[in-house]
């Protein structure tokens, strides 16, 4: 990143982010939520049968988006002030496809996950950012540093690359059981069975995943390129290591779920998932709200301090939306979708709100201050919602909360005093490090069983295996 950052400018991320924008929205309805439903059914029949279905329904959606983009595409990028993206329109269609069946939470993930191979969805994952990364930077080197690679490196690189990695796996592993089971009657009837995940889940994830890319859609209109730009940049570094331990957790956990849920040891395992999200993501996301224009101005360059800025500004946010999201699969383990549906109305609009302030006052820091404390509001409330439904007490919820807190204070507190007294960056990012390090090897020593919850969601780092807890 350091280098694309020297290599591209924040038009041009400006750019990029837009059009991952649309195709995250987009993609998050290309199998209508079936592919969650794979993980639930007990035989592997149905599951494969899911799977197979989610995978049409998964190519009609790419397929329907073909006219809208053909007829209204244009004026959509006029309106959102990104002409740059035209020529570009085409791979909207089989981004979605891709989108449906191999990247973030869909088909081919879930059929993976049911089999517990979690190193295949690992190694996918690191294998499409090691694509993506690479053609970036052979363009930008070339003297090509334009968004329109940005996202042909997102598109033709990662998701690609992602996709055939696991199918290959999965045709290798599961092909002629997948092939031989399917039947059109018991597809539909076990789309019949999971209708809830189409009726609340699909328009529940448009909700929540079209409030998470309104940010860019309204500072791409209400400002230009490069502000979208530094947004774009500071939220995604900010969340990509949370997002990558957030997926895999978010996996792990739903499998889990599924078994405990029949023993009858949810709330045991909720809780115990939800103090390991703190203890990994809360002192990490405090110390970035301290360190962070500091951080950016070093490391990616003086020009990319206001992204900084805005990675301070959404930290706390960022936090609650790690330690929520993975447990939110709750509400479709225990087919309450229509609670996530009204949480994630609730997310959007708050957002509008808080970014059309921002427009308003044209300060693109006000909007994203209203964005992130309605933020952390709404996720507070929706993580206190899922463990208080799996059963887990309240007192517990708000002891692990403040014990982690405490560990932050003193540390937290000498580094902001330093930064307020203007130390010089390097010191102060050194320092920071030092912290981290010192905080996770006494969280570690202190409870080796986060190690070992590590060691389940990366299971291709082959570190020494304990004993792993259930």
């Amino acid at each position: 990143m350091p280098l694309l950052t020297r290599l591209y400018s924040p038009d041009a991320f400006g750019v990029m982010s837009v059009f991952t924008s649309i195709i995250t929205v987009l993609t998050v309805i290309s199998c209508l939520r079936y592919e969650y439903a794979i993980m639930l059914p007990e035989s592997n029949e149905e599951a494969g049968n899911l799977l197979i279905g989610s995978i049409l329904i998964s190519i009609l959606v790419a397929l329907l988006t073909i006219p809208v983009i053909r007829f209204w595409g244009p004026a959509l990028t006029q309106l959102l002030n990104v002409p740059e993206l035209n020529p570009y329109l085409w791979l909207i269609p089989p981004a979605i496809f891709l989108g449906g069946i191999s990247v973030g939470h869909p088909a081919l993930n879930y059929w993976t996950t049911r089999g517990k191979h979690f190193e295949w969805l690992a190694i996918s994952q690191v294998l499409g950012e090691i694509a993506t990364t690479g053609y970036q930077l052979i363009a930008g080197l070339v003297g090509l540093g334009t968004g329109e690679n940005l996202i042909l490196g997102n598109v033709a690189g990662g998701s690609v690359v992602s996709t055939i990695m696991l199918a290959v796996k999965i045709v290798k592993a599961d092909g002629k059981q997948l092939v031989g089971s399917f039947k059109w009657r018991n597809m539909l009837q076990s789309f019949k069975r999971h209708y809830k995940f189409p009726l609340f889940d699909t328009w529940a994830a448009l909700v929540n995943t079209l409030s998470l890319q309104i940010p860019t859609f309204f500072l791409a209109t209400y400002f230009n390129a490069s502000v979208t730009g530094y947004y774009a940049l500071g939220n995604g570094l900010l969340r990509l290591p949370m997002n990558m331990i957030g997926l895999s957790i978010s996996q792990v956990f739903y499998q889990r779920a599924t078994e405990a849920k029949s023993k009858g040891t949810l709330a045991s395992v909720v809780e115990k998932t939800y103090s390991y999200l703190v203890k990994i993501g809360m002192f990490p996301l405090l110390i970035m709200t301290i360190i962070g224009k500091d951080l950016f101005m070093i490391v990616l360059g003086p020009q990319w301090s206001e992204a900084g800025v805005y990675t301070q500004i959404l930290s706390v946010f960022t936090f609650f939306v790690f330690i929520s999201s993975p447990l939110s699969n709750i509400f479709r383990l225990l087919e309450k979708q229509e609670y996530s549906l009204l949480i994630n109305i609730l997310i959007i609009t708050t957002r509008i709100i808080s970014l059309i302030v921002g427009g308003l006052l044209k300060s693109a820091r006000i909007g994203l201050l209203f964005y992130s404390s309605s933020g952390i509001l709404v996720f507070g409330y929706l993580s206190i919602s899922t463990m208080r439904i799996s059963g887990v007490p309240l007192k517990r919820i708000f002891g692990i909360l403040f014990n982690n807190f405490l560990y932050f204070l003193l540390p937290g507190g000498l580094l902001l005093a330093l930064s307020i007294l203007g130390l010089n960056s390097w010191l102060l990012i050194s320092l920071a490090i030092l912290i981290l390090f010192v905080y996770f090897f006494f969280v570690i020593k202190k409870d080796p069983g986060i190690l070992s919850f590590i060691m389940r969601i990366f299971p291709f780092l082959k570190l020494k295996r304990g004993s792993y807890p259930e």
